[in-house]
């Protein structure tokens, strides 16, 4: 179970985050209440092992400013949640980084790849309003490949969602906090234990 957690902005955050034994943290240079500066992003990545990917999330930002930042910060991937085309992953791909493309749910499901994504994120039909959507009744244990469950997971909840959809993995942001944008380390460990349980007894 590939789990990635996103908007950290603190050292205790990703101390959390690393001690969980998570794959993979997100940091916000798209406009947000979680966004962080790259010499935020510089400082914490001190603290992340070389084992866990490390992601810049982007939303219709020019090249030149991805490009820039991914070699100011040195993070391993790239996430894009806008309308980045194909001519745009194809030139983030020279960067080596994994890219990752986010989208809100849509039918007929998109393809994992179709923009030359390493790994394609469904969010909420509604992206952002941090509350659950209904994974059962959509066709996600048909989605292929690569591919991460977003939208309104916590730990309360992410079991039921790894059982109804069976994921590649999962992506938490909202669901790990006590108040927008404030990161809580026990919900942080509490969400890998019960990511990884429903995947275990799956």
């Amino acid at each position: 179970m590939f789990i990635k957690v996103c908007g950290l902005r603190t050292e205790a955050a990703v101390d959390a985050a690393v001690e969980a034994e998570v794959d993979a943290i997100g940091f916000m240079f798209a406009r947000s209440p979680r966004h962080v500066d790259a010499s935020t992003v510089i400082r914490l990545m001190r603290r992340i092992p070389p084992t866990v990917l490390t992601v810049g999330v982007f939303r219709d930002q020019p090249l030149a400013d991805v490009r820039s930042l991914v070699n100011i910060t040195g993070v391993l991937g790239v996430q894009l949640h806008g309308k980045e085309g194909r001519p745009y992953y194809e030139q983030l791909s020279e960067t080596g980084c994994t890219l990752i493309r986010g989208l809100s749910y849509r039918e007929p499901l998109p393809r994992h790849g179709d923009l030359g994504e390493d790994i394609l994120l469904l969010d909420a039909p509604v992206p952002g309003a941090g509350v659950p959507w209904d994974w059962g009744r959509r066709p996600l244990r048909t989605t292929a490949g690569k591919w991460l469950l977003a939208g309104g997971l916590t730990p309360d909840n992410v079991g039921d969602a790894v059982r109804a959809t069976n994921p590649w993995g999962v992506d938490v942001s909202s669901g790990i906090e006590i108040s927008r944008g404030q990161k809580d380390p026990a919900l942080i460990a509490s969400f890998a234990e019960a990511a990884r349980a429903a995947r275990a007894a799956a």
